[in-house]
């Protein structure tokens, strides 16, 4: 099956790509990575091009974007390894309050995200969870008609650079139960929220956050009470759909640094892609990278799937292939390079960093191999 993008798609793909040309080198984007603060400039040129509302509804200032065009930014970002918090806020959160509410407080925020003036994380995974969306121990108990939260969460995708943050709490059930969990939209700036910042080994940022005794009204409950965890598996689902475009970016940019090292690297008198064995692991690499790309748009296409079933089984399948094809790729492009495939200052161990992360994000293809068996 031949996939083609429409004219206006591939004029954002080349939107895109002509500011990440421009201004996203790879020595920008080390100094950028290098801040412990959100680069401004380059925020504010992402809400110019309208990328932050790409999935805010249009009622909300949004462009109301199909995740087609998500994966079209996605894959130009992870060309450039872009460290800005774009998948936290406007594809994961967008997603979340676009689809679990349509009130006036989250709209306010909703319109924020694609103006640029407002950042959310998801704060969901807990310590000792691992990939489990489900295991909460984070409370929440109504006290005088507000409620109090009480509980930790871990890796919270550019959590220091959010002005707020959708914590998932319980408010009844057990701990591992998929009932009882109740969204809450809650200013990072609250008493009692401690949010502690750290790089990533990719570059990127994350945090840890703490609740203590957190006081929030009613109003802060994202969708219905006690039925959050749904919404959080639909943004979770987008986020990975995201995150696998971006992988194909990343593998993409390893392919051209190896085949450009083939033909530029001599050895007795000739470039060493001119030898059979390199040629076939180059070849294997382009195999497993079209692999990928055809599950990452499978991808694409399910995950606004009203079957559950259908969108978690393609998830869980292009994730697999993903964080598989991004070890081959990452491996085989170190191995190719030589010695200074190893060393800091070549961007091919940026690269494969980036594709380590993006595999152990929100399950590696282990996990996903699980999931899609219990699926069917």
């Amino acid at each position: 099956m031949e996939f083609v993008f429409n004219e206006e798609q591939q004029m954002l793909a080349d939107t895109v790509t002509r500011w990440l040309d421009a201004d996203y080198d790879l020595e920008s984007r080390r100094r950028f990575a290098a801040q412990q603060t959100l680069c401004q400039e380059n925020w504010s040129r992402l809400t110019e091009l309208g990328l932050l509302g790409l999935n805010v509804p249009e009622e909300h200032g949004g462009l109301g974007g199909t995740p087609v065009e998500t994966f079209i930014v996605m894959q130009a970002f992870g060309r450039r390894l872009l460290v800005e918090p774009f998948l936290s806020t406007a594809v994961v959160a967008a997603r979340l309050l676009a689809d679990a509410d349509a009130g006036t407080q989250h709209g306010v925020v909703l319109k924020g995200i694609a103006e640029g003036s407002h950042r959310v994380a998801l704060a969901a995974l807990e310590p000792g969870a691992r990939f489990d969306l489900a295991d909460i121990r984070t409370s929440a108990v109504e006290n005088s008609g507000d409620y109090v939260l009480d509980g930790r969460k871990a890796v919270v995708l550019h959590g220091d650079s959010a002005q707020s943050l959708v914590v998932s709490a319980r408010t009844s059930c057990g701990q591992r139960d998929r009932e009882g969990v109740t969204l809450f939209l809650v200013d990072a700036s609250l008493h009692g929220v401690t949010v502690k910042g750290f790089p990533t080994v990719d570059g990127q940022r994350a945090a840890e956050v703490e609740l203590s005794n957190v006081v929030v009204s009613p109003a802060a409950i994202i969708g219905q009470r006690e039925f959050g965890y749904v919404p959080v598996e639909r943004a979770v689902d987008a986020g990975i759909a995201a995150l696998c475009a971006e992988a194909i970016g990343v593998m993409e940019k390893l392919m051209e640094f190896t085949a450009e090292h083939l033909r530029t690297r001599k050895q007795f008198g000739q470039a060493i892609g001119r030898f059979q064995a390199l040629q076939h692991r180059v070849a294997d690499m382009q195999t497993a990278i079209e692999q990928a790309r055809s599950m990452a748009l499978l991808a694409a296409a399910r995950v606004d799937h009203s079957d559950r079933i259908e969108r978690r089984k393609a998830l869980s399948a292009a994730k697999t292939m993903v964080g598989r094809a991004g070890r081959f790729v990452g491996e085989q492009a170190v191995q190719l390079h030589g010695a200074m495939g190893m060393t800091a200052e070549l961007a091919v161990g940026w690269y494969f960093k980036r594709l380590t992360c993006i595999d152990m994000t929100w399950g590696n293809a282990e996990h996903h191999v699980e999931i899609y068996g219990d699926l069917l």
